[in-house]
């Protein structure tokens, strides 16, 4: 049985939570997590790049100069790659590089990473994380009562307030349960959850089908 402690928004600690061993994946799903972050990553690359190949520079066909008697290489378009302002030989061309991961691996992924946070003491549960009004102070002040600088913060349904509050840092994230992902639990050394929100991100741990999963 691991215990995740609650605290209020003064950093003090008021409570704690007991989550079921049979609900933390920590013995495997480490590829699982690296083949989700990559092909994350991977799906959000333009795939713009583009160069032209020999046949769509513009220019005519006709030959430079003559076969023979110049004294010079011989020579069948200015568009050849070898001259400047030809076409490029190998360039990269527009593509997609989006990779297909299958969602019980992306399962596997999120449990193993939210299980490594639990068992690590980085989780940590606050019984409040709403905002009167989106100042950042507001905001700094709270990590400060954590002692934290770079951490995600997690709510139960998305907070308007609190993103406008936290949008000027950095190293701060605020997302709902339903929209963290892989890469956001790694990116993060310490996760914020707000009490309200520990239900459905217990749903999620627990493995629950849904189509709301992100990678």
């Amino acid at each position: 049985m691991s215990v995740i402690k609650v605290y209020n928004r003064n950093g003090a600690e008021i409570g704690a939570v007991n989550v079921a061993d049979d609900l933390l994946v920590t013995d495997r799903g480490e590829q699982a997590v690296k083949d989700v972050i990559v092909a994350g990553m991977a799906a959000n690359r333009a795939g713009t790049a583009s160069t032209k190949r020999k046949g769509e520079v513009a220019g005519s066909n006709k030959k430079p100069w003559k076969q023979k008697g110049t004294g010079r290489a011989r020579a069948g378009l200015k568009q050849s790659p070898v001259w400047r302002g030809g076409g490029v030989a190998f360039g990269p061309h527009p593509r997609d590089f989006s990779q297909k991961i299958n969602k019980k691996v992306v399962q596997l992924a999120f449990r193993r990473v939210l299980s490594d946070k639990i068992v690590g003491e980085t989780l940590k549960l606050v019984d409040d994380l709403s905002m009167a009004e989106p100042r950042t102070k507001l905001v700094t002040g709270l990590l400060k009562n954590f002692n934290v600088t770079k951490c995600l913060l997690v709510t139960a349904e998305t907070d308007p307030t609190l993103a406008l509050a936290a949008r000027n840092l950095d190293r701060v994230a605020v997302l709902s349960v339903r929209d963290i992902g892989v890469y956001h639990v790694m990116r993060y050394p310490v996760m914020l959850v707000a009490q309200g929100a520990w239900e459905a991100l217990e749903g999620r741990l627990s493995g629950k089908k849904t189509s709301e999963v992100k990678a």
